[in-house]
């Protein structure tokens, strides 16, 4: 849904990074493209489409944008000596081979023992084990607030989103919104399952999303705009 309203200065400055805007007569359609030499989106557009209906339409694209800023800035692989967030809190990963090998948050810490070879595929093995736990119940909190009844709750990876709910009440949601701040992750839970009700972004389903998160809505979403691509790098070798 292309967001007009805005002026033009508005949507772009509402974009992550800058953004060219090239108009062509043979056009039939928009088609964006993210220049990671320069870091810059290049758009291009049918001649006749207006500039601010051009950038409405590519900050709709915000999730693939940051998928691709992701990919563009450098990894950060679990590695002992790393920090990363959890719930919004920087924790340091220690290894350590004496110590046990299922990983434990120990004093701000992440401590994992075992060979160090297996470090990386440990941690996110706990780390999806906690979304799961975490996000299920909020998903069991935020279903009886609004009377409807979820479907089985799954952890993904998608590249380009951070929850879905299907029509028959799947809901699939990443696992790296347990690095997120609490009131980040709670917002796309509260999100997807308003979708339980609703399955579109209308008056109705925007109303019901408010009610289950309460205030700072706002807040949270601008939160995870600005965190996302940070969120897709960690636990990436590359």
């Amino acid at each position: 849904m292309w967001s007009t309203g805005r002026s033009e200065a508005a949507l772009e400055a509402a974009l992550p990074v800058p953004i060219e805007i090239r108009a062509m007569r043979n056009a039939r359609r928009m088609r964006l493209r993210f220049d990671d030499t320069k870091g810059t989106l290049k758009l291009t557009c049918p001649a006749r489409m207006s500039r601010r209906k051009a950038l409405a339409w590519a900050l709709d694209q915000r999730e693939w944008v940051e998928a691709q800023l992701a990919r563009a800035l450098p990894a950060e692989p679990f590695v002992c000596g790393a920090t990363i967030p959890i719930e919004g809190r920087e924790t340091l990963i220690v290894w350590d081979e004496a110590q046990p090998r299922t990983p434990r948050l120990i004093d701000g810490e992440l401590r994992c023992g075992g060979p160090e070879s297996g470090l990386q595929r440990r941690i996110e093995a706990f780390l999806k084990a906690l979304a799961l736990k975490t996000m299920s119940a909020e998903v069991v909190e935020y279903a009886d607030a609004a009377s409807v009844r979820s479907g089985p709750v799954t952890v993904g990876d998608a590249d380009t989103r951070w929850g879905s709910c299907s029509s028959t009440a799947r809901i699939r949601l990443s696992w790296r919104l347990i690095l997120a701040p609490p009131q980040v992750r709670r917002y796309v839970v509260a999100h997807e399952v308003a979708h339980l009700k609703h399955l579109h972004h209308g008056p109705a389903f925007k109303a019901l999303e408010a009610r289950l998160f309460g205030p700072g809505l706002s807040d949270a979403k601008a939160i995870l705009k600005r965190t996302g691509p940070r969120l897709r790098r960690i636990g990436r070798r590359r």
